[in-house]
């Protein structure tokens, strides 16, 4: 059997590890065979630091503006079970990972092909308000931190 384990309890993710070579041990013993349990951890979940993202969702919310209608181009989206090598740098430090948002206009991003597809495009004119977004962290991250 293959599959994914994604969770977002570090603590409790050994514990699931655990659990899982348990039953399938105890089921295989049930039966009167052996199971061979091998559990590749992968990549931890990317969650960012939840006093970080409030500290920064100000700039991020300036840099992005809004649409033409109005609506704010920042979208905080709840947390997903997506794992990022990033992940790791976030367990030693407060992260904050953002998605630019390179859909191009018109089109309906729930839509969209994702980016490890091969029919994923991207509007590079969105790679500007990356940059500026990327930077202007940066400096703000450390004039808050200065004080």
């Amino acid at each position: 059997m293959i599959g994914t384990i994604r969770n977002f309890d570090m603590d409790n993710r050994e514990q699931i590890f655990d659990k899982i070579k348990t039953t399938a041990t105890h089921i295989a013993m049930a039966s009167g065979a052996k199971a061979d349990v091998k559990i590749n951890k992968g990549y931890p979940v990317t969650i960012n630091n939840p006093a970080l993202t409030a500290q920064m969702l100000p700039t991020l919310r300036d840099i992005a503006g809004k649409d033409v209608a109005g609506k704010d181009n920042v979208i905080e989206v709840p947390k997903l079970t997506a794992s990022e090598d990033f992940s790791f740098y976030a367990q030693e430090v407060p992260g904050l990972f953002i998605f630019l948002g390179a859909t191009p206009v018109g089109q309906d991003a729930s839509k969209a092909a994702y980016n490890h597809s091969p029919y994923f495009y991207v509007d590079e004119s969105s790679f500007k308000v990356g940059t500026k977004a990327l930077s202007q962290l940066a400096v703000d991250y450390l004039a808050m931190k200065s004080k």
